[in-house]
């Protein structure tokens, strides 16, 4: 397999605190589904936004489809991030704006200033979207407002958002932290779906260790900025998981054979 993303001995510093990323390794193929998972505080958020530089790491190398991210100026940088697409825990939806429209902002970084502040999209740009929000289960809600959908709904469209970018990798940031579980499992399965069918590289950010089992390829185990465990999602133990989690681990009761098995 073809490695898309590498990360070697990535460190992130804030201020004079202790260290949010230390020595941070870990490579992702094309096409996979990888999950990360940690107790809160771990890093988790920090490193999804140090690959597509939404904060830049203090030191290491992030080489994203053979370019060294950290080192891209502005305009490249730009370039680069139309192919990473991002989804949020909180949407960030514009409320007062149309289902449709809010999808089409994912392809603002394509467009000139003048084009995207008057919101000047071509028709096969609006076929796209309503093709993508249809495959979504949102084809009739496009021209909604959206304030006036659910949050699973709302999930969806930061879908098709990121999507309508053509990436070639998306980064998940805790996207069913605010969900009911009918709503999570309908966005994980989406987002499964998006990997296996389109190819597309999947990186999501989970605290629900019994859904990053089912549905990854690889898990990435991350404790206090440090990468505890990394393989595939077959492989991980109880010893693993109490060293992902430390003292929380008591807490998270579920059967790790009955998930493999499945």
């Amino acid at each position: 397999m073809t490695a898309l993303l590498e990360v070697n001995h990535v460190s992130k510093q804030f201020g004079n605190d202790s260290k949010a990323l230390s020595d941070v390794n870990f490579t992702v193929n094309e096409g996979e589904f990888v999950s990360i998972i940690g107790p809160s505080g771990a890093g988790k958020s920090t490193l999804l936004r140090c690959i597509n530089r939404m904060i830049d790491a203090t030191g290491g190398e992030i080489t994203f489809d053979n370019m060294n991210v950290m080192n891209l100026k502005k305009k490249e940088l730009k370039m680069v991030r139309t192919r990473i697409g991002m989804i949020f825990q909180h949407y960030n939806l514009v409320n007062r704006l149309s289902v449709i429209e809010n999808t089409l902002h994912g392809i603002l970084g394509k467009k000139s200033t003048i084009a995207g502040v008057l919101g000047l999209y071509n028709q096969a740009e609006r076929e796209q979207a309503v093709r993508i929000l249809s495959m979504l289960g949102l084809g009739e809600h496009i021209y909604k407002r959206a304030d006036q959908l659910s949050g699973g709904q709302k999930q969806r469209v930061g879908i098709a958002r990121a999507l309508i970018q053509n990436p070639r990798m998306l980064l998940c940031d805790e996207p069913i932290a605010s969900l009911d579980p009918n709503s999570a499992k309908t966005i994980m399965d989406h987002l499964r779906t998006i990997s296996s069918q389109m190819g597309i590289t999947v990186i999501v950010n989970l605290h629900q260790v019994d859904v990053a089992l089912k549905y990854s390829d690889k898990i990435i185990g991350i404790n206090q900025g440090q990468v505890v465990f990394n393989g595939s999602s077959k492989d991980i133990t109880k010893e693993d998981i109490q060293r992902i989690y430390g003292s929380e681990a008591e807490d998270l009761i579920f059967d790790i054979g009955g998930i493999h098995a499945s």
